[in-house]
């Protein structure tokens, strides 16, 4: 770990100069909205749910993958606890579309601004809405992508409703 930071309640200074563009995006977006959060960066990288939950100490299920779909054209942003999946059939019906596949990295950085694997929840200027699986909200914290594949920002499940202002669902494919 080579910073820690508050966010919101206090000032964002990071420890190792100063953050990438797209990392001051997500803590600019945070502080705007006053929320008590806490954004950090990791050496090891977070590119997956796994190595994200390794990088943090947390569990699995805390880890927000920020997943975006094309709805019928529509730029969607699924939330799904890290160790879950997200149900296309489940969104489309959802949204009201015929089909919800995942989009392309080429899609996912256009319409998020950021590169995938590194897709924070917001800011989201080219998304036309936002879901959020309901079992996020059983944790205290949970930890989402902050704009890199080194940094995690940890809030409260229902600071991130209120940021995303996502429709809570039943998101996730049925556990094989």
């Amino acid at each position: 770990m080579i910073a820690r930071a508050p966010v919101g309640g206090g000032t964002l200074q990071p420890v190792a100069g100063s953050w990438p563009e797209a990392v001051e995006r997500v803590a600019s977006y945070l502080r705007a909205a006053g929320v008590n959060a806490r954004l950090e960066q990791f050496d090891e990288g977070t590119p997956t749910a796994e190595a994200a939950a390794r990088a943090v100490g947390c569990a699995l299920e805390q880890i927000v993958k920020s997943l975006v779909f094309d709805c019928d054209g529509r730029a969607v942003v699924v939330l799904v606890p890290g160790n879950r999946r997200a149900d296309s059939r489940k969104v489309a019906r959802a949204l009201g579309c015929s089909r919800a596949r995942v989009a392309t990295a080429e899609q996912v950085e256009r319409v998020t601004g950021f590169p995938p694997g590194a897709v924070a929840p917001f800011p989201l200027p080219g998304v036309e809405r936002v879901l959020i699986e309901r079992r996020l909200l059983e944790h205290e914290v949970v930890w989402v992508g902050a704009g890199s594949a080194h940094h995690m920002a940890a809030l409260g499940p229902s600071d991130l409703v209120r940021l995303t202002r996502a429709k809570t669902m039943d998101a996730v494919a049925e556990a094989a």
